[in-house]
């Protein structure tokens, strides 16, 4: 399954350090499926966007996503591709960015040709480099947002909830960041994401953000100390305060932290799909 994870570090750009596979070489951890791609986003001083990414079809791909990559941003985007659609080439991996915006999603959904019309109708075709389903759903919501006069909360309401209604869905789960906001949807419950909200370190001897999956890892030091809120698709420490958003939640985090979750979706998609549904390889991805 493909991993998220979004850190929103406030109004200041901070530094952090990305791993973005972060478990061993070893006989066990080569025995499981590989991933497929991997990517990290963020923004420079100008709010510029800037994406990371390789495709990791061979093994030896795989340097790129073990080596420390020291960044430095007010927004992080980070993500682990098991493909479901689309070649393992670099136009497929994520995080995509559309309009100075970055996008990461987990999930599968059917009828892409309708998408397409759909896409072609909202003149946003064009935005659509690659072959999966994934940057199609950014497209749309790119779409969306300019019709909303840039209101990407809206936009994202608009589509998902378009989809939900006329195509067959598995998971729409997605992070979406600029220099200032985080937004991340959990649509519907079929894949878990959790938030965590950490408030400003009392001492500069506190303990320093160390997120860690078996897939990714983050760490700063300077994070910790302006408070910053952690959205990924697993807890990624012992950290109690760790949560899991419910399904239909919609994310918006702020440039000042503050955390609004709403729930404006139709409650369940009216064409649900299930693994049995999906193509082996989709299944094969989507598997926890």
């Amino acid at each position: 399954m493909c991993r998220l994870f979004g850190l929103h570090a406030g109004s200041q750009a901070v530094r952090a350090t990305f791993w973005l596979l972060d478990a061993p070489d070893s006989l066990a951890d080569q025995s499981r499926r590989e991933p497929d791609g991997a990517g990290i986003g963020t923004f420079d001083g100008d709010g510029k966007a800037h994406v990371a990414k390789q495709p990791l079809a061979a093994w030896e791909d795989h340097a790129f996503a073990r080596e420390a990559r020291v960044l430095k941003s007010t927004t992080f985007l980070a993500h682990v591709r098991y493909a479901s659609t689309g070649a393992h080439t670099m136009v497929n991996t994520h995080a995509f960015e559309q309009d100075g915006r970055l996008f990461a999603h987990n999930g599968a959904f059917g009828d892409l040709e309708r998408l397409d019309q759909r896409l072609a109708e909202s003149g946003v075709a064009d935005l659509v480099k690659g072959q999966t389903d994934s940057e199609r759903l950014f497209a749309l919501i790119t779409a969306e947002s300019r019709r909303a006069d840039g209101d990407v909360g809206e936009g994202i309401i608009r589509a998902i909830s378009w989809i939900a209604k006329e195509l067959p869905v598995f998971s729409l789960n997605l992070i979406l960041t600029t220099a200032s906001d985080v937004w991340a949807v959990r649509y519907p419950d079929t894949h878990e994401l959790h938030i965590l909200e950490r408030l400003p370190a009392r001492s500069a001897e506190a303990a320093p953000l160390d997120a860690r999956s078996s897939r990714i890892r983050a760490h700063s030091r300077e994070a910790s100390r302006a408070g910053h809120v952690l959205i990924a698709t697993e807890p990624m420490d012992d950290n109690p305060e760790w949560r899991a958003l419910p399904g239909g939640a919609l994310v918006h985090v702020s440039p000042d932290l503050a955390v609004t979750i709403s729930h404006p979706f139709p409650e369940a998609p009216a064409h649900p799909l299930t693994l049995a549904d999906l193509s082996p390889s989709a299944a094969a991805s989507q598997k926890p």
